[in-house]
């Protein structure tokens, strides 16, 4: 993703300057014990070593003013039309959050469903939209996978290691990424080395017998740069089917994740990037949620592996800009069962490999400081097989679903024009050609305004989207080699004041999402068709200032209808209500306290305990999150923290356990 022309930089303070074109974004329990809240309370309160807060903050604020995956180009926020959430590392870290998982859940726009504890199966929903709607990438690769049902991205493993900052597209995106960005966008950035080498290495410990290490080191100059992530965490984990319905056995988990980057920057207008993410994970889960879930000894495994090279190239006095990548993703799940005193003569095995190749050619024209003119290319190929053996009292079953492959080549152009130094307006379309079903053209365009003699800027946008269907729709014994892509459209629009120099902003914003065409699994012909149509609208609002000069607060709430227009009831899994509150606050002498509120509304879900599944309401619930670190001296840290504060008891995802109450705390070492 290439930066915006020098030339308009200079316009901007937001912006990079010519000399740094070539450069992606600036760095931007069982049960609790009793003495951490007062451990945590001294932390805060003992003097110390002083931090740069002022310095932290004001980065966080800078790196919120450009925005990158709205337009793949660093571009001023206050010129993106579209609806963008932005989470930047120093707020990931003040936090505390250590997957992915945890940062979206704060998230009022998304709506989270995992099934039970740490390393079950957990689906995003971004604004009504399906899980498998979100396109997910990481430093532009595609992490969706190829193989799973319907092609979405399993949150349950992904780390914070060495992410320098998140950002979220809500509504259709597929005039500029194609299919998958049928609801949205969540793309992950990861931090890029500079300066002197650093480093840091930490361990932290907690409930349910939780113990995690991790370490990074990056750095650079002008003629490379590097950073390196590396976390490993082992938990006795909770029981994944819910204890309230009697299970016991405590599901465990553990994660390795390996993050790099490595650039080289041999000329001022050349510069190589290589990236790489690899996460082995393995854990205990249950047969089902629900009574009679548990099981001692069925276990899954996965491997994780993404992987992308790329060459940026500037030329014609920095006019034009282009970059030429290759990108791997490599996913691999197994899953084994074996008998026990439980299920004497139930056993099953199971097997997934999936993986995307993709090629990349995109090109950013200046043709004046106004005027920003991107053309692209892209040639991807997707391949999956899996295989399923089971033994029970019916007999023995087997499944295999042979490696198939699909390849998808996409065009799309996007013009970028800032008329006046009010209003701005991007405009893309894209040619996306399948080789299962065809071609399909989607397109989306967007406009900031900006109030003359103000503070307010209004945004708007309306684009359409497309998804194809997956391997396993298509190929598998369920599937239909006849199916059509899904389809959507949608708008947003919304109003956004600063008061106070901006240290008081405040917004709200109104969408309306159709899906067309949607792919269900029909029980009667036991195939998939493309028989649902769905609807999703609602608003959102939000206020963030500075309370004190050391004290920052964040508040939004959405509000999101839902209909499945063939039967008319609520989509499952989405909140109608969903609230979120943030305060931060960095003590003078070193310290610092978050304290996050999350607030989920009533929602639906089917219970599969009886047959047929019968439709229930999953109440609404409040998460109270503490965090809370200091400084010993310069180069040591302290840190803890506190999740479910109030030990509320909820379910994501009817029959599956979620965590209580539960207190961590580590020490870091740097250098």
């Amino acid at each position: 993703m290439s930066p915006i022309n020098g030339r308009r930089a200079a316009r901007y303070s937001t912006g990079p300057t010519k000399s740094s074109r070539l450069q992606p974004p600036s760095q931007y329990p069982d049960s609790l014990s009793g003495h951490a809240p007062g451990i945590l309370l001294l932390l805060i309160l003992l003097p110390g070593s002083s931090r740069a807060q002022d310095t932290e903050r004001e980065r966080t604020q800078e790196a919120k003013k450009v925005v990158v995956t709205a337009t793949k180009m660093e571009t001023p926020a206050r010129e993106i039309g579209s609806s963008v959430t932005i989470i930047t590392g120093r707020e990931i870290e003040d936090r505390q959050q250590r997957t992915v998982l945890d940062v979206l859940r704060t998230v009022p726009s998304l709506n989270i469903a995992q099934n039970g504890g740490p390393g079950g199966t957990a689906s995003v929903f971004i604004r009504g939209a399906k899980s498998e709607h979100t396109k997910v990438l990481i430093d532009g690769i595609v992490m969706n996978d190829p193989i799973s049902p319907g092609r979405a991205y399993d949150f349950a493993h992904l780390t914070t290691d060495n992410i320098e900052r998140i950002e979220i597209l809500h509504g259709p995106q597929s005039g500029l990424y194609g299919s998958d960005a049928f609801g949205g966008v969540i793309s992950i950035i990861t931090r890029k080395g500079q300066g002197k080498p650093t480093g840091s290495l930490s361990v932290e410990g907690g409930s349910y017998g939780s113990l995690q290490t991790r370490a990074q080191v990056s750095g650079g100059d002008e003629l490379v740069n590097y950073s390196l992530g590396f976390s490993s965490r082992d938990t006795d984990g909770l029981s994944a089917a819910s204890e309230r319905d009697g299970n016991r056995e405590q599901d465990g988990y553990s994660n390795d994740s390996v993050s790099a980057r490595l650039g080289l920057t041999p000329t001022d207008n050349l510069q190589t990037d290589f990236l790489l993410r690899y996460l082995d994970t393995s854990g205990e889960i249950d047969n089902f949620g629900g009574v009679g879930g548990d099981d001692p000894n069925h276990t899954t495994r996965s491997e994780q592996l993404f992987f992308r090279s790329q060459v940026r190239l500037s030329l014609l006095d920095d006019s034009w800009d282009q970059e030429l990548g290759f990108s791997l993703s490599d996913h691999d799940r197994k899953d084994r069962n074996d008998t026990d005193a439980d299920h004497p003569v139930d056993l099953s095995r199971s097997s997934f490999e999936g993986d995307v190749l993709e090629f990349d050619w995109q090109h950013h024209f200046f043709l004046s400081e106004d005027n920003t003119l991107t053309l692209g290319a892209e040639a991807e190929e997707e391949r999956g097989a899996s295989s399923f053996y089971s033994e029970s009292s019916f007999g023995p079953f087997t499944s295999n679903f042979p490696k198939q492959t699909a390849r998808n080549n996409g065009y799309f152009v996007q013009d970028h024009v800032r008329l006046n130094d009010a209003l701005a307006a991007t405009l893309s379309a894209r040619l996306d050609d399948h080789s299962r079903f065809g071609s399909e053209t989607t397109y989306r365009i967007a406009a900031a305004y900006t109030v003359s003699d103000t503070h307010a800027t209004i945004r708007g946008s309306y684009g359409t989207g497309f998804k194809a269907p997956s391997l396993f729709q298509l190929f598998s014994q369920f599937g239909d080699p006849t199916l059509e892509p899904e389809m959507s459209k949608g708008w947003d629009f919304g109003v956004e004041y600063s008061i106070d120099e901006a240290s008081t902003t405040m917004g709200a914003i109104a969408f309306h999402n159709d899906f067309e065409d949607l792919i269900q699994f029909d029980g009667g012909t036991s195939t998939y068709m493309n028989v649902a149509e769905a609807q999703a609208e609602g608003f959102e609002l939000f206020i963030a200032t500075d309370l004190t000069t050391n004290t920052e607060v964040r508040a939004s709430f959405v509000s999101t209808d839902t209909e499945d227009e063939v039967t008319g009831l609520d989509l499952l899994r989405r909140a109608k209500e969903k609230f979120g509150l943030d305060v931060h606050y960095n003590h003078p002498t070193g310290g610092s306290v978050n304290i996050g509120l999350t607030y989920v509304g009533k929602r639906f879900d089917n219970d599969f305990s009886s047959f047929p599944a019968t439709r229930v309401q999953l109440g609404e619930y409040v998460l109270v999150n503490f965090a809370g670190a200091y400084e010993l001296q310069e180069d040591i840290r302290v840190f803890g923290r506190i999740d479910n504060l109030l030990d509320e008891r909820y379910e994501e995802v009817k029959g599956f356990g979620t965590p209580g109450i539960a207190a961590f705390a580590g020490l870091e070492f740097s250098f």
